[in-house]
């Protein structure tokens, strides 16, 4: 049975919380779906209710905030939170917003109620994942991504290691370092890929215009004092390119990059750890948003108007869905779309921090941007695919050999993004090799079309499309029983097939959505946690 809303929103971070609290201040009913167990996203991750941290603060940026909007939330009968809640399918419509088919319960349970929403408007809050450049040994345990040793600080309060190395590009290395040295890590060494004068232009250029944002200068002085009271070497322009070890991991290379990111021939030095964590920034997880019918921008992002409206009628989006810029740039594009999808007027406020904090999302981009040359860490034998287990020379000599211009031809020769993570975690890195061994892309981001969002159950699928009315009464057979009537077809997803190979849940980072997929597990051997948001 399809459920009218007139305000739906997708995710239960800091973007969908301030996006809910603002619809219900302009009188309209909400309801709020998190993939989580609780609000807060990844940002506001924490430990359960039943073994609740007496000091969480510790390990979070505004969590009385978190803690009183959570409340409000909770608290508002006009307000229905579903927890466990998994969008597996949005069913586009001409004109109107689609229908959202939800399952809800524990991504590992059985007899998950389906639900189906039809939403005056709709609020996308779906967030951000990880983007990870392989390289060789990446796939040893051991090797986990940024955003899994701040997921298991945060909610499980474990460290990944003993001797902890933190690799990649961009300021969310250093609240991870402080979660590591927090739970009981000695971390080696931060090692940031950008060099120095590209973190002087994105930073540097015309400082005064960054003064509005200058809780964020206070906050780097916090992570920067606790590098400086434990002596941890923090290195610019130089990444991780070899991790080594006999059945886990022992050791890295790192070395140093020319501006391009390419490896200096003669810097290279090993150093010991047991654990490795690498992120070189995040991407918007996209593929509701896609699903949709809302347009993208080059880098990805869903475009917006003022009002944070995407292309399609009746969705908004907010948060890490329309560019990376951190916790506070969501929660003020998630009042935004609150106010603005219930019939009000966002707050001035909000458009004023909404202003300051794109400036600041800006300087983020340009100072940690990812540069061409990283293709040169790798060799022919290192895994890119780990799903389908494809290595950089395949995708090499596929491209050669086909001349391919897009993702589709190459998945097709070589399985590239075709296993359980549907070119999450290694899409942007296939796009690039393409892009480097052959003529070039014709369309960019095909990973992030998936018609079936989550993974779900064939029994589940099933319960979703039974029919009203049985035909079997008017003498129609069970198989003519089982097929939708007519006038209940607009509640059957368009995509309501199932893909020949397995999908991963569309979760999120900081703004809520957490995801249940292979970034929370293990695809290959490589730990690939719930995806965190900046802080």
């Amino acid at each position: 049975m399809t459920e009218s809303v007139p305000v739906l929103v997708v995710g239960g971070g800091p973007a969908g919380m301030a996006a809910a609290l603002a619809a219900r201040r302009h009188g309209a009913r909400v309801v709020l779906v998190e993939a989580g167990d609780d609000l807060g996203g990844q940002f506001w991750r924490h430990l359960p209710a039943e073994r609740a941290g007496a000091r969480e603060e510790l390990l979070h940026h505004g969590w009385r905030r978190f803690r009183r909007m959570r409340a409000a939330l909770l608290g508002d009968d006009g307000c229905e939170v579903v927890l466990n809640g998994h969008v597996w399918s949005a069913g586009r419509r001409d004109g109107t917003p689609p229908l959202i088919h939800v399952v809800a319960g524990e991504p590992d349970g059985s007899g998950r109620p389906p639900r189906t929403f039809d939403p005056a408007a709709l609020i996308l809050a779906t967030g951000a994942q990880e983007r990870t450049l392989p390289f060789p040994g990446w796939d040893l345990p051991g090797v986990f991504t940024a955003g899994a040793a701040q997921a298991l600080a945060k909610g499980e309060r474990v460290a990944v290691g003993r001797r902890v190395l933190v690799a990649g590009a961009g300021p969310f290395l250093l609240p991870v370092a402080r979660s590591l040295i927090r739970t009981g890590a000695q971390v080696v060494g931060v090692v940031e890929a950008a060099g120095r004068r590209q973190l002087a232009t994105g930073w540097g250029a015309r400082p005064w215009r960054l003064f509005a944002a200058s809780a964020k200068a206070a906050e780097l002085g916090g992570y920067v004092w606790d590098l400086a009271a434990k002596r941890i070497p923090y290195l610019t322009g130089a990444a991780v390119i070899t991790a080594h070890g006999t059945g886990r991991v022992e050791a890295v290379t790192v070395a140093g990059l020319s501006p391009d990111w390419a490896p200096r021939p003669g810097t290279e030095r090993r150093i010991e750890a047991d654990a490795v964590c690498v992120s070189h920034g995040f991407v918007p997880r996209t593929e509701l948003a896609v699903a949709a019918g809302c347009a993208t921008g080059p880098d990805g992002a869903v475009t917006v108007d003022a009002g944070q409206r995407t292309s399609v009628a009746g969705v908004f989006t907010a948060g890490e869905l329309t560019g990376i810029g951190g916790v506070d740039l969501a929660l003020a594009e998630g009042e935004i779309a609150g106010a603005v999808a219930a019939g009000g007027r966002p707050a001035g406020r909000a458009l004023r921090a909404r202003r300051v904090f794109r400036e600041f999302a800006g300087r983020l981009a340009a100072a940690h941007r990812i540069g061409a040359g990283w293709q040169a860490w790798l060799d022919d034998t290192t895994t890119v695919c780990r799903c389908e287990d494809v290595t950089a020379g395949d995708l090499r000599r596929a491209a050669r050999l086909t001349e391919a211009r897009g993702l589709r031809s190459l998945k097709l020769t070589t399985r590239a993004g075709l296993g359980i993570c549907q070119g999450r975690t290694c899409g942007r890195a296939v796009e690039d090799i393409l892009t480097a061994a052959g003529p070039g892309l014709l369309d960019t981001g095909r990973t992030a079309r998936r018609p079936i969002a989550v993974p779900i159950r064939l029994a589940e699928l099933a319960a979703t499309i039974v029919p009203e009315a049985s035909g079997e009464a008017d003498g129609g057979s069970p198989a003519e029983a089982g097929a939708p009537a007519p006038e209940t077809a607009a509640s059957v997803p368009r995509a309501a097939s199932v893909p020949r190979t397995g999908t991963a849940a569309a979760g999120t980072g900081r703004d809520g959505h957490t995801p249940s997929d292979p970034h929370d597990s293990v695809a290959g051997n490589v730990r690939r946690g719930p995806q965190e948001g900046r802080s």
